[in-house]
């Protein structure tokens, strides 16, 4: 495999847009493949600056859209052009790829990230559902086949930094910040009303609709506390979430004499990126350096489960083990998709993701049918609430 040559999985997302900017920071890389979903306009600039050799998009009418505007535009060098699941997983497979990128959103990126790994990849991984739905399968495959999974969320990839050096058995916690996101200040009352905008204007960091929102009901922090234990190896227990506005540090590490490492930077993707692409070398970046002097403070709570329930929920699914973890990140996807589109409230989320995770029977993950059957089951269930739901659709604020 070449050392310099990349895929992306999910290259017009927010994460597949910073690699692309880390890629071009870094000008000694091949991009061979892409995979994205509609975005037919930006992932032509991408084929045209970079001429993979592979690209996937969602669906076969995305497909013959692709096919027709390199047909017309003169190009002499035309990727083959693949679109659904199969697309995705000849992305994450393609012929003499070293890394893999999986920054695709949601369970969709489950059988690529695999196949990648089962391919001894190295795996930027910033597809959390990748390690929470399946997380003991995926880790598994990675010893099997000497693949190396490099996380990509801040917090992670701020964990794995602290780690270096160290060993497991001198740790005592792991500790994972959150920004509190927009409602970290807000009554409960406030936080039930909240229109789609409220939860997607995040203080911080500048994401998808998706993730903005899992930030705003704190789950995303209860998805990264499942990944954590696969990615480090450290149970419940040992991982615990501390909230940090100014989002400074990334997160940190306690060891067992009391000393507290933690990795601090400026609040920008491109540096997880760019230090999962280069590891185990450190490469000289492009953005500024960290002012502690203008940021003056920096302040620290404890999360509130009371305002926050999504929070618990996560922790309660990873005592469960088993296919509770997939149960839930279903759940949660489809009560997101249905606040974004109106149909529920904030707070009914945190419901529909409990009321599922208690009524499907937790099973062993002993394969990736068995999980992918969960999955699906809590899917039609958190459907089946939604539609029950009451909420006035026609009271909610338009966009």
């Amino acid at each position: 495999m070449d050392p310099s040559k990349i895929s992306i999985l999910g290259s017009t997302g927010s994460i597949g847009r910073n690699t692309i900017k880390v890629l071009r920071h870094l000008g000694s890389w091949e991009v061979e493949a892409l995979a994205a979903g509609k975005n037919c306009e930006e992932l032509l600039e991408q084929i045209e600056e970079f001429e993979p050799r592979i690209v996937s998009v969602a669906d076969e009418e995305t497909a013959i859209k692709i096919e027709g505007s390199l047909a017309t535009s003169g190009s002499t060098r035309r990727p083959e052009i693949f679109y659904g699941n199969e697309g995705m997983e000849r992305v994450a497979g393609a012929e003499g790829v070293s890394t893999v990128v999986s920054a695709a959103v949601g369970a969709i990126g489950l059988r690529p990230t695999l196949k990648a790994i089962e391919a001894g990849r190295r795996v930027a991984l910033a597809n959390k559902e990748t390690l929470v739905m399946a997380g003991d399968l995926m880790t598994t495959a990675a010893r099997e086949s000497g693949a190396e999974i490099l996380p990509v969320d801040s917090e992670h990839n701020a964990i794995h930094q602290c780690l270096r050096g160290e060993t497991n058995k001198e740790v005592r916690r792991l500790i994972l910040t959150a920004s509190g996101g927009p409602f970290r200040t807000k009554p409960l009352e406030e936080i039930r009303n909240a229109t789609v905008e409220d939860a997607l204007a995040h203080p911080t960091w500048k994401m998808g609709r998706k993730i903005s929102i899992d930030s705003a009901t704190l789950m995303n922090k209860g998805l990264e506390v499942i990944e954590a234990r696969w990615l480090f190896g450290f149970g419940g227990d040992q991982i615990s979430v501390l909230v940090h506005p100014q989002s400074v540090i990334h997160s940190m590490v306690e060891f067992l004499d009391g000393s507290v490492i933690a990795q601090m930077g400026v609040t920008d993707m491109r540096h997880p990126i760019q230090y999962a692409l280069s590891y185990p070398e450190r490469l000289a970046g492009e953005l500024p350096p960290l002012d502690l002097a203008a940021i003056g403070q920096m302040d620290f709570e404890e999360p509130d489960l009371e305002r926050f329930p999504n929070l618990r929920i996560a922790f309660e699914a990873l005592a469960l083990d088993g296919t509770a973890p997939a149960v839930l990140n279903a759940a949660n996807e489809i009560a997101v998709q249905a606040f974004l589109d109106r149909k529920i409230s904030l707070a009914q989320i945190a419901e529909i993701n409990e009321s599922v995770l208690n009524s499907i029977e937790n099973r062993r993950a002993s394969d990736l049918e068995t999980v992918l059957d969960a999955d699906g089951q809590a899917r039609k269930i958190a459907a089946e609430h939604v539609a029950k739901a009451n909420v006035q659709t026609a009271s909610l604020p338009a966009n």
